[in-house]
């Protein structure tokens, strides 16, 4: 089983400010090539302190320009809020500057405050996104192609200039449904559980493997992202999994919350899960129990886990914590995985 590192970029102090936000973020993406992680996967958010990268394309070039081989994959581009004609010339330019690396991971969008404010309302987000990436396909893999639907309509064109090499996309989907349609329609599945439990977790697995076995493609690849972080001891463990919670208080309000964002500040609230259960979920522990897990991970047939390891700590502590990972548990799972298999 393959590990990435998530590119978490969280201003959750404005005063840091994008520049060193950004810097931090390509930092982290450079300590990943060289630590050995399989590669590095960017979000895509606006108008809010978390998650913030407002052009994963632009940050995935930034990316390569710095590396050599760490794949660099959108987790996720928004499709809804663009424009496919424009979007799809993007991509092309995207993969051929980051030297073929691009993993296009596309989706929907998660947060109402967000697709709202960019005049998308959150109910329309999924026809939108449905059609979105019909284009889209149909102009990266069609040279002249007109279109008459419910979001877009235009005459025939062509985009310049034409993909050279292959753009592999992956669609971001929780619903255990929607994931069995991806993967049997042959697609390459993003998903996460967020900090709910295991049986979620299993549900989205065993739908994308369903998925998978009637699709008749070979090769398809199943990433799960998860909070995940290597602690030395009990106090660690209790600090990070503190700091984990209250990044939770903000993604929660605008992740099917009230959305209540105050000059670019997303309110905190209180959460409904409580500590005990957060914990028992997301992969903040030591070196044993972590490998322990991730070897159960790779048993159900995770192609990919993508660490999501950014809560707030400072920037050293996460560098530290990802070589570490990279030493002490990465080649421990990677064997096991291969027992399994």
């Amino acid at each position: 089983m393959d590990v990435s590192h998530f590119l978490n970029s969280h201003l959750l102090d404005p005063k840091l400010g994008g520049k060193q936000l950004w810097a931090n973020m390509l930092e982290q993406a450079v300590h990943a090539e060289a630590c050995g992680f399989r590669g590095v996967t960017i979000p895509e958010h606006h108008l809010l302190n978390i998650l913030l990268i407002p052009s994963p394309l632009q940050f995935a070039v930034a990316v390569a320009a710095r590396t050599k081989r760490i794949e660099v994959a959108s987790s996720i581009c928004q499709l809804p809020i663009r424009d496919m004609r424009i979007f799809a010339g993007e991509v092309v330019q995207a993969q051929a500057l980051c030297g073929g690396r691009l993993v296009l991971g596309v989706g929907k969008g998660a947060f109402g405050f967000e697709t709202g404010r960019l005049g998308v309302p959150m109910e329309e987000t999924k026809p939108r996104f449905e059609e979105s990436l019909a284009v889209l396909e149909a102009l990266l893999t069609r040279e002249e192609v007109s279109w008459e639907g419910q979001w877009y309509k235009f005459d025939a064109l062509t985009v310049m200039p034409r993909p050279e090499d292959p753009i592999p996309i992956a669609l971001a989907i929780m619903a255990p449904l929607g994931i069995e349609g991806a993967a049997k329609a042959g697609y390459n599945i993003q998903t996460t559980p967020l900090s709910a439990d295991h049986g979620v977790l299993e549900n989205q697995v065993n739908a994308f493997h369903r998925g998978a076995a009637q699709s008749g493609m070979a090769g398809q690849r199943l990433s799960l992202q998860r909070g995940l972080y290597l602690v030395r001891n009990a106090a660690e463990a209790d600090l990070m999994a503190a700091l984990a919670y209250r990044y939770y208080e903000s993604f929660d309000t605008v992740f099917g919350g009230p959305g209540i964002v105050e000059h670019g500040i997303i309110k905190p609230l209180p959460r409904k899960q409580s500590m005990e259960d957060f914990r028992a979920n997301i992969l903040i522990c030591g070196q044993d129990e972590l490998i322990d897990r991730l070897s159960a991970y790779a048993e159900l047939g995770i192609d990919e886990i993508i660490s999501s390891s950014n809560f707030g700590q400072e920037q050293a502590e996460v560098l530290e914590m990802m070589q570490g990972l990279a030493e002490d548990v990465m080649p421990k799972v990677a064997r096991t995985a291969r027992k399994a298999a």
